[in-house]
């Protein structure tokens, strides 16, 4: 486990954008924390990485938003889902391991149907700027955090 502190949003995209550079296809990475604390301009920034030409919102609504890209990225929301049950609904499996990236927004709510291995990024207000505290979880992800806090 890391703890990064953020200064101002400009600092979050660019960890988002190193992140972008390191993720491979297949990678998952999941999202939680407090409300507007920057988990939409990490996954903005991830895009930017992945050479993803559309403008990113967070799929509140719809739970998933594709894009294309250097790889295919899958953006996941499911702060409204009711349970873990109404991922595999909309065929979450075929995503998570498919040919893209996930990122999965408030991710917590569905632990239970996580893969063993993900990288964890939980962003909270501290002060006048940002706590990141990311956890690894497998070697591939372990290595993914070295790089970014070189």
């Amino acid at each position: 486990m890391e703890k990064i502190y953020l200064k101002n949003e400009q600092e979050t995209s660019e960890i988002g954008y190193r992140l972008g550079q390191l993720l491979n296809k297949g990678d998952v990475v999941c999202l939680i924390g407090d409300l507007g604390a920057g988990k939409t301009t990490i996954t903005k920034s991830i895009a930017r990485a992945l050479e993803v030409d559309d403008y990113i919102t967070s799929p509140t609504f719809t739970i998933v938003n594709e894009y294309d890209g250097k790889y295919s990225l899958y953006h996941f929301d499911v702060y409204r889902i009711s349970s873990s049950e109404d991922m595999y609904e909309i065929g979450f499996e075929e995503y998570l391991y498919g040919d893209g990236i996930c990122i999965i927004e408030w991710a917590n709510l569905i632990e239970d149907i996580l893969p063993d291995e993900y990288m964890n990024i939980e962003l909270n207000y501290k002060d006048e700027g940002r706590e990141m505290i990311i956890t690894p979880h497998g070697k591939h992800y372990e290595n993914i955090v070295k790089e970014i806090i070189k």
